[in-house]
């Protein structure tokens, strides 16, 4: 069997993430209501937010929650575009794009008009 070439296209690390540590309420308890073992994880870019409070343990409501995280949708397309935009090279093209628009934008570039007195005067 031969074995498929992956290549990694991006990353997504702990920074890329906002963990929310809180405490659950409901049924379970003074200890429930006491300690923070509930966890809501958030996904800066794509706003995508994953959440567990089933478990007394705060690590194995940080693993459900990350897996409920990467199961919702808005993560998919996040991850489906952000993985064609880097096949592309569409980086590439943005930063070809910026540097076109700057060397538009300089001085010598520019034609800049003044309404006066009803008609426009060149600078």
């Amino acid at each position: 069997m031969q074995k498929s070439k992956r290549k990694l296209l991006f990353s997504v690390t702990k920074k890329d993430f906002i963990l929310q540590p809180f405490k659950a309420s409901g049924a379970g308890g003074q200890h429930r209501n006491k300690v923070e073992t509930a966890m809501r994880i958030i996904h800066k870019e794509s706003g995508a937010v994953g959440q567990s409070s089933e478990e007394r343990s705060q690590s194995q409501n940080k693993r459900i929650a990350f897996r409920r995280l990467v199961e919702h949708k808005k993560f998919k397309t996040w991850m489906k575009l952000k993985a064609a935009a880097v096949e592309c090279g569409m980086y590439e093209i943005e930063r070809m794009i910026e540097v076109a628009v700057e060397d538009a934008m300089k001085e010598e570039n520019l034609k800049i008009e003044v309404f006066e007195n009803g008609r426009w005067i060149e600078q």
